[in-house]
C-alpha cells in the first residue's frame, strides 16, 4: 500500500548499481551475522551502527529496514523507536520529492513494526509521525500518516483519542473538490476510522459516525459504517445529540437514528431515543420534499420501536396524538403511521395509552353521529377497536361509549360487529 512507485522515485543507471552494490554488501554481512542475531537475542548492533551513520542517505536506511524486517526479528522495539526518533532528525535534509517519499515509506515501516512489537512506549514518538505525515502538509501521500495512526490504534494509546477526533473533524468539515487531494485524506480517515474503533471508546463515536454521512466515497463511508457498532454498544447519548441537533439535516438525523437501530444498545435506550426521534419528527420544520420524506420515516421507525420496548415518559403520547391527528387530517394520509400508532397504543396497554385511544373512539364516534364519515373515518374505527381490544381494559368510559355504539342505529352492521369483537375481547358480552 505504501510502496515507492517509478513514477516517485526513479535511480539513474550508477545509482541503481551503487544501490545494488549496498544492498549485496548488507546481505553478505547479514549471512554471518545472522545466526549470531537469532542465537543472542537479535543483536542488531551492525544494523544499528548502518543505520545512525552521519553519511547515510534516506534509501541507506531503508535499505537497513527492509533487510531487518525480512528477518522477522523480534524484540527490537527500543531500537525501532530510536530509529523512528533518528528519522525525525534527518527529516530536515529531505531535498527532494524522491527522499520525501522514502522518508514516508521509512515512517511506514518503523510504525508498522513498533505496532507489532507491541512496543506502548512509543506512542508519543508515533504521534508525532501522524504529525509529520499530516496529509495537510505538502507531499504527504497519506500512507504514513495512516499507519502512525493504525499503530496508536493497537497500542491501546487511548491518550491521544481527542487529537485523533479533532484531526478527524477538520477532515469532515474540508470541501475535497481537488481529486489528488480527496484520496490522500481519505487514506487518512481511513486510519483515524480504524483506529477509534479499536479503542472502543464513545469519545469517537460521533466523528465516525460523520464520515459515515459526510461526502466521502462510498467505500470510505462504508468503513466508518462498519466500524460504527464496534466503537460501543450503547451510543444513545450521542445519537440523541445529533437528531436534536438544529443544525443536521433530516437525512444525517434519520441516519443517526439508524445507526441507534443497529446498534446493541438495550431496550430502554432504545426507547429513551425513539421517543426523541419521533419529537423531532414534528418539530422539525422543512418544505423540502426529501427531507419530509426522512422525517416521516425517522417517525415510524421510532413509534414501532416505542412499540416494542415502551414509552420512557408520558410525553410520548403527546407525539404519538400528533402522528394520528396530523395524519387523519390530512387530505393524503399515511395509513401506515396511524396504524403503526394504534398499534403501538395497544402494545403499551398502560392508563395513558388507553386514554388516547379512548379519545381516539370518542371523536369517531362523534363523528359517526354528525359526520362527515368517510371510508378514512370507518377504516380507522376499525383499526381503533381493534387495538382497544386487544389492551384488555376496564376503563369505564371505554365501556360506556362501546355500550352506546352497540345501540347506535347509525352505525352499519358491519361496524357493529367489530364493537361487539372488542366487548367480546373485554369480556362485556
Amino acid at each position: 500500500m505504501g510502496g515507492i512507485s517509478d513514477e516517485n522515485v526513479k535511480f539513474s543507471n550508477k545509482e541503481v548499481k551503487e544501490e545494488s552494490m549496498k544492498r549485496y554488501l548488507l546481505i553478505m554481512i547479514f549471512c554471518f551475522t545472522g545466526m549470531t542475531a537469532f542465537t543472542q537475542g537479535a543483536d542488531i548492533s551492525f544494523f544499528q551502527e548502518y543505520y545512525f551513520r552521519e553519511d547515510g542517505t534516506f534509501n541507506d536506511r531503508l535499505l537497513v529496514l527492509e533487510d531487518i524486517r525480512a528477518a522477522k526479528l523480534t524484540g527490537i522495539g527500543s531500537f525501532y523507536r530510536e530509529a523512528l526518533k533518528y528519522l525525525y532528525y534527518r527529516g530536515a535534509d529531505v531535498t527532494s520529492k524522491q527522499e520525501r517519499a522514502i522518508m514516508e515509506q521509512t515512517g511506514i515501516i518503523l510504525c508498522d513494526a513498533l505496532a507489532e512489537e507491541k512496543y506502548a512506549e512509543a506512542a508519543d514518538d508515533i504521534w508525532k509521525a501522524v504529525v509529520l505525515f499530516d496529509v495537510t502538509r505538502d507531499n504527504n501521500e497519506g500512507f504514513a500518516m495512516q499507519s502512525a495512526l493504525n499503530a496508536l490504534g493497537q497500542l491501546g494509546a487511548k491518550d491521544y483519542i481527542p487529537y485523533i477526533v479533532q484531526r478527524l473533524n477538520q477532515f469532515n468539515a474540508m470541501t475535497l473538490s481537488d481529486l489528488e487531494t480527496r484520496r490522500r485524506v481519505q487514506r487518512a480517515v481511513i486510519g483515524c476510522v480504524k483506529t477509534l474503533e479499536l479503542f472502543h471508546d464513545i469519545e469517537g463515536y460521533k466523528s465516525v459516525f460523520f464520515v459515515s454521512v459526510g461526502g466521502y466515497d462510498r467505500p470510505i463511508q462504508d468503513v466508518a459504517i462498519t466500524a460504527l457498532p464496534n466503537i460501543v454498544d450503547d451510543p444513545g447519548e450521542i445519537i440523541i445529540a445529533v437528531i436534536i441537533d438544529p443544525s443536521n439535516n433530516p437525512r444525517v438525523k434519520l441516519a443517526a437514528w439508524r445507526e441507534m437501530l443497529r446498534s446493541k444498545a438495550p431496550g430502554d435506550s432504545r426507547a429513551k431515543v425513539a421517543a426523541v426521534a419521533l419529537s423531532t419528527g414534528w418539530s422539525y420544520s422543512s418544505n423540502d420534499v426529501n427531507f419530509q420524506t426522512n422525517l416521516r420515516e425517522m417517525r415510524k421507525s421510532a413509534i414501532e420501536t416505542i412499540r416494542q420496548y415502551g414509552a420512557t415518559d408520558d410525553s410520548v403520547f403527546v407525539n404519538l396524538e400528533k402522528s394520528y391527528s396530523n395524519n387523519f387530517i390530512n387530505n393524503v394520509p399515511d395509513y401506515d403511521e396511524i396504524r403503526f400508532v394504534l398499534n403501538a397504543l395497544s402494545a403499551i396497554k398502560t392508563e395513558p395509552a388507553v386514554d388516547l385511544l379512548y379519545k381516539i373512539l370518542h371523536e369517531l364516534h362523534e363523528r359517526r353521529l354528525g359526520g362527515p364519515w368517510t371510508r378514512k373515518e370507518r377504516q380507522c374505527l376499525e383499526w381503533v377497536l381493534s387495538s382497544i381490544g386487544v389492551t384488555g381494559t376496564k376503563s369505564p368510559e371505554v365501556i360506556k361509549t362501546l355500550m352506546l355504539m352497540r345501540r347506535e342505529t347509525k352505525y352499519t352492521s358491519s361496524e357493529k360487529k367489530w364493537v361487539e369483537s372488542t366487548m367480546k375481547s373485554l369480556g362485556l358480552i
